[in-house]
C-alpha cells in the first residue's frame, strides 16, 4: 500500500490537476484551511479530484483570494474498485455515518434503495456527496464512489446484473465467510442492506427469485442497519474484494 501523508491537509477540488497549475480555492476550502487549520501563504496542501491522483501544492494569496500552486504528483490515481453498495436510507446522522464508512470500506457506487419499511421519505443527495468527500479527505481515499439517485427495490433488483448479496435477519445462521467463499466469482458483487424494520415478505421472496442472489446472515444477534452495513462490507471486501492482497485505495 502506498504511503499516505496524513499530516498535510487534503482538499478535494473539482478541477483538472497537473504540475504548474494555479487553482483558485472555493470558500469552503479557504475556510477550512485558513480559518480552521490556520494555514498561511507557502503552507503545503494535498489536492485530489477523484480522477488525476493526489498532488502536492502550496497555498498563496492574490489580493483577497487564495490559490493553490500545484507541484509534483504525490500518488497516482488507483484503479477503481468494483463493489456496489445498496441500502435503505436512514435518518440524519446515521445516514452520514453509513455513507462515510462505505467510502472508507472502498465501495465504488452508493445506491439508496427505497423499500416498504424505509423510514426516510426524501434523500438529500447533496449531503451524501458532501459526506463522500469529507470521508475521502480524512482517510486518504482517492477514488470517490458515485452516489446514485434513489431507486425502489423492484427496480434495483430487476436491473441488477451483479452477484446480489443481501443480509437477512431471517436467514439461517451460518458462517458468512464460508458462504461468500462458495459464491461464484464470475460476477462483481453488490451488497444490499435493508431497512430497520427488515424486508417485507414479498420483498424477500422477490430477492430470492433473483438468478444471482446470495443470502447471508450476520450472526445470531440483530444488528442496527448501519452496524450491519459495516460488518457486511468488511466480510465482502475480505472474501471477494480488495482486502485479499491488492492495494486498497
Amino acid at each position: 500500500m502506498p504511503r499516505i501523508d496524513f499530516r498535510t491537509p487534503r482538499i478535494f477540488v473539482d478541477a483538472p490537476l497537473a504540475a504548474g497549475r494555479r487553482l483558485a480555492l472555493g470558500p469552503g476550502a479557504v475556510n477550512h484551511l485558513v480559518n480552521v487549520l490556520r494555514c498561511g501563504t507557502g503552507d503545503p496542501v494535498l489536492l485530489f479530484n477523484g480522477r488525476d491522483g493526489e498532488w502536492h501544492a502550496a497555498l498563496a494569496r492574490t489580493g483577497r483570494d487564495w490559490i493553490a500552486a500545484i507541484g509534483e504528483r504525490a500518488r497516482a490515481q488507483p484503479a477503481p474498485a468494483d463493489l456496489h453498495f445498496l441500502f435503505a436510507p436512514l435518518k440524519h446522522a446515521r445516514l452520514d455515518y453509513l455513507v462515510q464508512k462505505a467510502v472508507e470500506m472502498g465501495v465504488s457506487r452508493i445506491v439508496p434503495v427505497i423499500t416498504r419499511h424505509t423510514q426516510v421519505a426524501r434523500v438529500n443527495l447533496a449531503r451524501m456527496r458532501a459526506n463522500v468527500i469529507e470521508a475521502a479527505q480524512q482517510c486518504g481515499v482517492l477514488a470517490l464512489p458515485e452516489v446514485a439517485d434513489p431507486i425502489d427495490l423492484p427496480s434495483a433488483i430487476a436491473g441488477q446484473d451483479r452477484l446480489l448479496i443481501f443480509c437477512d435477519e431471517e436467514a439461517a445462521v451460518a458462517d458468512p465467510i464460508a458462504v461468500l467463499r462458495a459464491a461464484p466469482r464470475n460476477l462483481p458483487p453488490a451488497l444490499l442492506i435493508g431497512p430497520e424494520g427488515g424486508f417485507a415478505a414479498e420483498e424477500r421472496a422477490m430477492l430470492l427469485r433473483h438468478p444471482h442472489v446470495l443470502r447471508i446472515a450476520l450472526g445470531p444477534r440483530i444488528l442496527r442497519a448501519d452496524t450491519a452495513a459495516v460488518a457486511a462490507l468488511a466480510l465482502v471486501q475480505a472474501v471477494l474484494g480488495d482486502w485479499r492482497g491488492e492495494a486498497a485505495q
